[in-house]
């Protein structure tokens, strides 16, 4: 008996630890099984334990990815979704008629993978990092493998004709500028892409020049090469001569544009940070100097336009603005400068001369390509000279007795101890012979009261008093415009933080109201520039000048003020200041360079389709903040193109707050008389219903229409009756299933039609006849984002009672 306890107890103790791996070991995704985002229990694990397939989480949305499971930052080899992230909830799962689809938790589908003529049955994580779908006889049809994105593993190999796409930023998993190419003659290429289109530009790198490869090979010895078809190496890229069992190993072509080496010791925890430079120094990336290896004839450069790269001591590009210039978008270094000063004007009526400006000497830099002009055998005095005098010149670059002129926007820029160039860039000096805002009118003022105080000490004292009281006139009347006093401090007091400008400071700013860049139902606005102060560089401004005095105009100028005053967002059109001095009643913006939407929209260069998705969400985003998240709730009653303006990096900004009924506190719905422009004002003004947040709704819901379809919503003259209208239009189009005629001419648009079909749905959504039928902006952000559903919308009644 006790022999039997014995031999059962040995048994056990080979038993129980093959219980316990085989209730922790990963299984097989299969039919009716699904990973979730969010659920961190549901992720694939490879056999080993070294990889996982899951839902990893970027911000708060997720991403379907393949991921280094054992090192601290998850680092990410594979990605479904990078241009698409999906909410908390959504599922990666194998459908019952064989796909392999991503939806939401409103059953959206995001993507899907399906083989023709066969079904998948399984999803399996191999030990290598290679995820596979195959069917019931166990027969691989679809792996990640062949389906890379910006990264390969050892064992794998990129196949002619296919490509490597680096990720837009370190973050931001969608395609990005880059791409690695095993091109179709046998050569192998990294090419830049004219972003946001995804095919190849040019290239800045090769490897095998003389051809006659077929494919890139990454070897378990951490060796990569071009191959033959016979399996001959023709040119190695990399060589780690590191062991897959000691080592993890990656190559990228990251966000940067280089193509790299990574490795990873596996019994060494390093943070998750992982060198480049392992055991081969200076030869894990290429190429070694992007900075000076891509000069391209097109496109920007290994920066954004206006900046330029320069190589860090941790051989990663770094992009900077050159004196004077600031960030498009400080978020994205990538989409370039800007002159932080009004630049080089070229009207003769201004009569700008180059001692308005002084160059900034930059050693070492150079932007090369695109010469505008180019001069032999010239001392640098002359080449300074001769971009000064000259209003197209952005920047002088001078070397070996060679002067080149450059104007905007600069390409390739780089600073580097290899360029033997130095560049001249253009600045304004600020202030250089201009006198101080205000200084006539003060001097004017004070001179007056100099006399008067001259006067007070040689006369009467009866004679003294009058002289008194005419000199606090005068003075009251400088400083309050001669206005009541209680009235200005109370209008100051009601914009509280807004600077207030003298009329002649505006004056100056806008050279006398000269250059006009619109005009409005109350006013006029203008270009103008302020000067630097308090240690700030000058800027552009807009000027509005309101010239109706009467009681509306009053209303208007005190109701602009107060609403944009309270404001603060991305998606706003920023109020700086204003003027209430006499009768003079002037606002003060920041200056929108690339002017209003309806220029771009109906112009002859239309945005492109992607453009016109970001200026929608911009918008969208913009009006949400006025009905939601400010402190005092704001309809804004005017949304069209019109009023719609476009930064330097043509971000949508909401302007004109003129027309906006600012509402109390809970307070969402008010009766008033009727504002708006017509065509784009809802049903409900014409009816004397109560007016609510929905009025913007409905608006934006036409201009959504005018984006999707780059034409205004009425249009005389169509020979179809039916197209007269845009919005009856776009409803015969989806009802009749035919909403490709809507973007017939538009290649990017006609080739998402997923979307442009879900952006014609939530416009109709918008412009319901019943207000209670349309969304609130904040669904109508995540309608055209993707994160919920967006049903069938009914039949609107009419759309002509806005016409």
């Amino acid at each position: 008996m006790a022999a039997s306890y014995l031999f059962l107890g040995l048994l056990l103790l080979h038993v129980i630890p093959l219980l316990h791996v085989t209730a922790q070991s990963p299984k097989n995704l299969t039919s009716g099984s699904a990973i979730t985002a969010g659920d961190p229990t549901t992720h694939l694990l490879s056999p080993s334990g070294e990889f996982a397939f899951g839902f990893q989480m970027i911000g708060s949305a997720f991403l379907l990815a393949v991921w280094f499971e054992r090192i601290p930052d998850k680092t990410v080899v594979w990605s479904a979704n990078g241009n698409k992230l999906v909410p908390r909830g959504s599922k990666a799962q194998l459908t019952k008629d064989g796909r392999f689809v991503v939806d939401t938790p409103k059953s959206e589908e995001i993507l899907s993978f399906s083989q023709p003529g066969a079904a998948f049955v399984y999803a399996s994580l191999q030990d290598t990092g290679n995820l596979v779908l195959g069917n019931s006889d166990h027969v691989e049809l679809w792996s990640t493998f062949d389906q890379p994105t910006d990264t390969l593993l050892p064992t794998q190999v990129l196949a002619m004709s296919a490509t490597l796409y680096a990720r837009y930023s370190e973050t931001n998993y969608s395609r990005g500028r880059f791409a690695l190419s095993m091109q179709a003659d046998g050569t192998l290429k990294l090419m830049t892409t004219p972003f946001p289109i995804d095919y190849l530009y040019q290239d800045y790198w090769t490897a095998n020049p003389d051809g006659g490869g077929s494919q890139l090979v990454f070897n378990q010895t951490g060796q990569v090469y071009v191959a033959a078809s016979n399996g001959t190496v023709l040119a190695i890229v990399f060589s780690s001569n590191t062991s897959t069992n000691e080592f993890y190993q990656r190559v990228v072509v990251d966000h940067d544009g280089i193509f790299r080496l990574y490795v990873y010791p596996k019994t060494t925890n390093l943070g998750g940070r992982w060198p480049t430079n392992w055991t081969t120094p200076g030869s894990a990336s290429v190429p070694p100097n992007i900075c000076l290896s891509l000069v391209l004839w097109a496109g920007s450069g290994p920066c954004g336009f206006n900046s330029y790269c320069i190589m860090g001591e941790d051989q990663r590009p770094k992009c900077e603005c050159p004196s004077g210039y600031v960030w498009l978008d400080p978020d994205d270094e990538s989409k370039g400068c800007r002159p932080d000063f009004m630049p080089h004007s070229c009207d003769k009526n201004k009569a700008e001369g180059g001692d308005m400006f002084k160059l900034v000497e930059m050693a070492n830099t150079d932007w090369p390509r695109l010469d505008y002009e180019y001069f032999r055998d010239q001392t640098e005095d002359w080449c300074r000279r001769a971009c000064l005098e000259d209003c197209m010149c952005a920047v002088a670059v001078y070397a070996d007795s060679v002067c080149m002129k450059k104007k905007m926007p600069l390409t390739n820029g780089r600073k580097d101890y290899n360029v033997r160039e130095k560049s001249l860039v253009k600045v304004r000096i600020l202030n250089s012979t201009a006198d101080p805002p205000g200084y006539q009118q003060k001097t004017k003022v004070f001179s007056t009261m100099t006399i008067v105080s001259f006067a007070l000490l040689s006369g009467s004292v009866s004679f003294n008093l009058l002289l008194l009281v005419v000199m606090l006139i005068i003075w009251r009347k400088f400083r309050y415009g001669g206005k009541d006093t209680k009235a200005n401090s109370q209008l100051t007091e009601e914009i509280n933080g807004m600077r207030l400008f003298s009329y002649s400071e505006l004056w100056k700013a806008t050279n006398q109201f000269k250059e006009e860049l619109g005009r409005g139902a109350f006013g006029m606005v203008y270009k103008g520039f302020l000067p630097s102060s308090l240690g700030r560089e000058g800027h552009n401004v807009a000027v509005k000048v309101l010239y109706k005095l009467n009681e509306s105009a009053e209303l208007e100028f005190k109701r602009e003020i107060s609403a944009i005053s309270q404001t603060n967002h991305k998606n706003l059109v920023r109020l700086l200041g204003y003027c209430n001095e006499d009768r003079h009643r002037i606002l003060v913006y920041e200056y929108m360079s690339n002017s209003c939407l309806a220029n771009f929209l109906f112009g002859d260069s239309r945005p492109s389709w992607y453009m016109r998705i970001e200026i929608a969400q911009g918008v969208a985003r913009g009006l949400a903040y006025l009905h939601d998240e400010c402190s005092t709730q704001m309809i804004h009653c005017d949304i069209k193109p019109q009023n719609i303006l476009l930064d330097d990096a043509l971000k949508a900004k909401i302007s004109d707050f003129g027309l906006a009924k600012l509402l109390v506190a809970d307070q969402t719905q008010t009766l008033t008389e009727l504002r708006g422009t017509k065509g784009y004002v809802a049903p409900e003004w014409f009816r004397n219903l109560p007016i609510s947040a929905k009025v913007d709704v409905y608006s934006f819901g036409v201009l959504l229409l005018e984006l999707i379809c780059c034409r205004k919503n009425y249009k005389a003259g169509k020979e179809e009756e039916a197209e007269m209208i845009l919005a009856d239009w776009v409803c015969d189009c989806f009802h009749e299933n035919t909403l490709n005629m809507l973007v017939e001419d538009d290649q990017e648009a006609a080739g998402d039609q997923r979307r442009v079909e879900r952006f014609v749905r939530t416009a109709l959504w918008c412009i319901q006849e019943d207000p209670s039928q349309r969304p609130t902006m904040k669904k109508v952000i995540l309608m055209l984002e993707g994160a919920v559903p967006v049903p069938v919308p009914p039949d609107p009644c009419s759309f002509i009672s806005s016409i």
